[in-house]
């Protein structure tokens, strides 16, 4: 699956005839409890410089509903998300591009949500805007309003109930940090730990030192060597379903469909009644 876009790439589809639709998604999340914010977007980023042309698209209110009983980022009321997606010029029969400020989280949430409602045709900008030569932009665009209507998939997203059975019949991933997967620490949620039954398979593993995904044949060593093989069914989980959505995405360049527990353990962890295991094990 063509799930990523080269910088030069970019460059030459922008100078197209049908250039892609470009959505800045620069978000970063905040690791400390006390400031009661558990992140904060890029639109002074964005305001400062994007590429030309990209709208800036808030990941906390447009690609995710106010955090609940589902988690920090529940999925968004996909009528709300596809009127922010139409505003921003998405239509179904246009390439989409996806960027954030090189981390790859939000993107891959974007690619994530707009590829589980149908879009077909979206690729993350490798290395984001870091990996970017060319001009930037002060100026905010007015696109014509898109026409994507999202329908969501029928498989690739998995719930709590889900997520714990495939532990035992598949593979779950845990994407986090391996001190949070442990339990080591937990800066954000109420509870450390993980799932009981899932491997650690932390997402910042997939990428080399310039923040690009790495080649497709050493992320399928590095799946195989987490247990995944052909006919394995795989899911990944992180803290509030955004770095898992960059794992989804490495695992699609690597030719490993894969479901998203959106929830993940900002959802697991606020349940009582829901196990929590420590330790660096699975079980």
């Amino acid at each position: 699956m063509n799930v990523i876009i080269s910088a030069s790439e970019l460059a030459s589809d922008l100078a197209g005839a049908r250039p892609p639709v470009l959505l800045d998604v620069r978000w970063q999340l905040s690791m400390a409890k006390a400031t009661g914010e558990p992140s904060f977007d890029g639109r002074a980023e964005y305001a400062a410089g994007h590429l030309p042309g990209a709208v800036f698209v808030d990941l906390d209110r447009e690609l995710a509903a106010p955090p609940g009983r589902g988690g920090r980022h529940p999925l968004p009321d996909l009528g709300e998300f596809g009127a922010a997606m139409r505003r921003a010029g998405v239509s179904a029969d246009r390439p989409v591009v996806v960027y954030d400020g090189g981390q790859g989280w939000a993107a891959a949430r974007a690619w994530w949500l707009l590829r589980w409602t149908g879009h077909p045709d979206v690729r993350v900008l490798d290395g984001g805007l870091a990996a970017w030569q060319g001009p930037l932009s002060t100026e905010v665009p007015r696109p014509e309003p898109g026409d994507f209507e999202p329908v969501p998939g029928e498989t690739g997203l998995l719930d709590a109930d889900a997520a714990a059975a495939l532990a035992k019949s598949g593979l779950l991933l845990d994407a986090r940090a391996g001190e949070r997967y442990r339990g080591e620490v937990e800066p954000i949620d109420p509870v450390g730990g993980h799932i009981p039954g899932a491997v650690s398979a932390p997402t910042t593993q997939n990428v080399g030192p310039d923040g690009r995904l790495l080649p497709a044949d050493e992320l399928r060593a590095r799946f195989a060597a987490l247990g995944v093989t052909d006919g394995t069914e795989v899911g990944v989980y992180c803290g509030s379903g955004v770095s898992a959505a960059h794992e989804v995405l490495a695992l699609a360049a690597a030719g490993v469909p894969a479901a998203l527990y959106a929830g993940s353990w900002s959802e697991w962890s606020a349940d009582p009644n829901r196990p929590v295991a420590v330790g660096p094990d699975p079980q």
